[in-house]
């Protein structure tokens, strides 16, 4: 292959690699991952400013122990409460009762996965049902 065959080849790889993973200009890629990033701070501001406002500080307690224990679960309960508030059918603060209920509706709608435990019991080596028992 020549030169002029190589350089068409590294342009045209080159081409191929920018268009498969976002690429251009270098200073317009960070800015986009600035404004993402800026964008995803003010959800989560603004998820916890409603949060705020519709639980009690018992329920914000039990609710980032959840976070702690199992977050998805908690992330579809912080969705769940934050639908409900939107659309109004939250009245006043949630206190811990009303998490529990409403954290049963979401246990409710999670797929369950069950755990099963198989022991595989080898005998062969350890007993042999051929054996005699004696004394027995």
């Amino acid at each position: 292959m020549s030169d002029g065959d190589l350089d068409a080849l590294r342009a045209q790889r080159m081409a191929q690699m920018q268009s498969q993973f976002g690429g251009g200009g270098g200073g317009n890629d960070a800015e986009k991952q600035q404004a993402q990033q800026e964008q995803m701070r003010a959800q989560e501001e603004m998820k916890h400013s409603i949060l705020s406002q519709v639980l009690d500080q018992q329920a914000r307690a039990r609710l980032n122990t959840l976070k702690v224990s199992k977050p998805e679960k908690a992330q579809m309960f912080e969705s769940m409460v934050i639908r409900m508030a939107q659309m109004g059918q939250v009245r006043g603060k949630l206190d811990d009762a009303q998490f529990v209920s409403i954290l049963e509706s979401v246990n409710a709608q999670m797929p369950q996965s069950k755990s099963t435990v198989k022991y595989d019991r080898r005998r062969a080596a350890i007993d042999s049902d051929d054996d005699e028992d004696y004394g027995c």
